[in-house]
């Protein structure tokens, strides 16, 4: 396994955050939804009568739950469909349907499929590799579109592996086997996955090569974790890499690729750990005066032929505030999350310069009018509070979005509850927010119903329709399947998934 995965690296950048320091290390993303309640900028919450409520309709577990599996690692939704990795579950089986009992293969990683049925949630598959390692952490990422789903296990031997499983006639089997055209060990590709239709994007963020834009040198590996992307597209039943895409500005250690997400023709990357100095759009790269502030870079494909579009920065760019640890994008629209970022603002387009609440974070709305972004608007947490690490992950939809806190600390429960009990560290939360006549508000600050410290709720989210599925990676109770029994913590870290349902 890779010394810096997504896990050691979250510890790595919080030696400032010394509570942090005694706690598993974990990763999530949120889901969105569409929500009922909004937010002044002053983050006091408003209820708007007779609209529709978000409800908690399901709590969902792993088949063969277990102690340390982090079930709910990474969810993706899709109509009726619903994956979820768990990317230190340990069976040695392969392929789908294997026996879960045997637990030879420590931290080889599974993914679950589930499916909607007039309401009522069933795991329908349970997904292994074809070649099963220990250590390969299958499941770190998956997403999931019609009947293909992409799972990634970026520390399968050589560098990283992405698999491919396609569903007929409601059976599912391995498609495609994937590796990078310059494969090299811990490189970590399958660390980010994104489908959109016959296009597969995936992420490498270790990748070493000193290339720069599209399709350059592969061979010369002279620039430790730069990372990169690759582009990959389907004919038929034929996958096969359609593009090598690197930063017009890549250095050593930047992790370009450590978060993508594509739409149609337009794929955004994110490098958390880029140190430019600059603010705003296609600004200075060269000025490295601000280590790991983090940068997101655009991309759009024209005739098959990708070119890099934007280079992106914040409004308020500062070193170690880690914009671009994740990025979503739907149609015109793009979220960046900077889980470092320090100010004391809350709500929306708040004061950005007032940094007395280290590690808080933000989130950062950009659109395109006529091929040209712009920042359209600053977010923070309506509860903001140092270390809560707010936009360490994002997800959206149009006009909806939700950024995720996993260190936050409230003690409520279920949705718009008080968010001022902080008798629950590391319990996690979401908060949703959605966009009228171009502005934000904040509709909904979501807990889950069985909210206990340490838990992590938001370790992972997905959005479809009126649907909100969102993950808490250390939760432990020793349920199995459907609805099953939340209060017995009997199997520490073995994780959940949440379904919230617009009502």
């Amino acid at each position: 396994m890779l010394v810096t995965d997504l896990f050691s690296l979250f510890l790595e950048r919080h030696v400032r955050a010394v509570h942090l320091l005694l706690l598993p290390i974990m990763s999530l993303t949120l889901a969105m939804c569409s929500g009922s309640s909004g937010s002044t900028g002053n983050g006091q919450e408003t209820m708007q009568p007779g609209a529709s409520q978000l409800v908690q309709v399901a709590y969902l577990k792993a088949s063969n739950t277990e102690t340390g599996d982090w079930f709910g690692t990474w969810v993706a939704m899709s109509g009726e469909t619903l994956v979820v990795g768990a990317r230190t579950e340990d069976s040695a089986a392969t392929g789908i349907g294997g026996n879960q009992a045997d637990n030879s293969a420590e931290t080889s990683g599974a993914a679950y499929v589930f499916i909607r049925t007039g309401g009522i949630w069933n795991q329908l598959a349970y997904l292994k590799a074809s070649n099963t390692h220990a250590g390969d952490g299958f499941g770190l990422w998956v997403d999931v579109e019609g009947d293909t789903v992409a799972v990634g296990a970026p520390f399968q031997d050589g560098g990283g592996a992405v698999y491919v499983f396609t569903r007929t006639g409601g059976v599912w089997s391995q498609q495609a086997f994937m590796k990078a055209s310059n494969p090299t060990p811990n490189d970590g590709f399958g660390s980010s996955v994104a489908l959109s239709g016959d296009t597969l994007v995936v992420g490498a963020r270790f990748e070493d090569s000193s290339a720069q834009s599209i399709d350059g040198n592969q061979a010369d590996i002279s620039a430790r974790n730069s990372g990169a992307a690759y582009v990959f597209t389907r004919t038929g039943q034929v996958w096969s890499q359609q593009a090598y895409i690197k930063a017009s500005n890549s250095e050593a250690g930047d992790r370009f690729g450590y978060s993508v997400d594509v739409s149609g023709n337009t794929l955004v990357v994110s490098a958390p750990s880029e140190d430019s100095a600059a603010t705003g759009i296609n600004g200075n790269l060269g000025d490295n005066s601000a280590p790991d502030s983090g940068a997101a870079y655009v991309f759009t494909r024209t005739n098959g032929v990708w070119s890099q579009e934007a280079y992106v920065k914040p409004s308020n760019t500062g070193s170690g505030d880690g914009f671009g640890n994740q990025v979503a994008i739907a149609g015109d629209t793009f979220l960046v999350g900077a889980p470092f970022e320090d100010s004391a603002a809350t709500g929306i387009n708040g004061n950005l310069g007032d940094n007395s609440a280290p590690d808080s974070g933000a989130a950062y709305v950009f659109t395109r009018t006529n091929g040209v972004w712009s920042q359209e608007t600053y977010m923070k947490a309506s509860n903001t509070e140092a270390g809560d690490n707010f936009g360490f992950h994002v997800a959206m939809a149009p006009d909806t979005l939700i950024v995720g806190a996993i260190p936050e600390d409230s003690a409520a429960t279920g949705i718009n509850s008080n968010q001022a009990d902080n008798t629950a560290p590391d319990s996690g939360g979401a908060y949703l927010f959605t966009r009228t006549g171009g502005i934000w508000n904040q509709q909904a600050y979501v807990k889950p119903s069985n909210t206990e410290a340490g838990d992590w709720f938001g370790g992972s989210f997905a959005v479809e329709g009126d649907t909100v599925v969102v993950g808490a990676v250390l939760e432990d109770s020793a349920a199995t399947g459907v609805g099953g029994n939340q209060g017995d913590n009997s199997t520490p870290s073995s994780g959940a998934v949440y379904v919230f349902q617009l009502q």
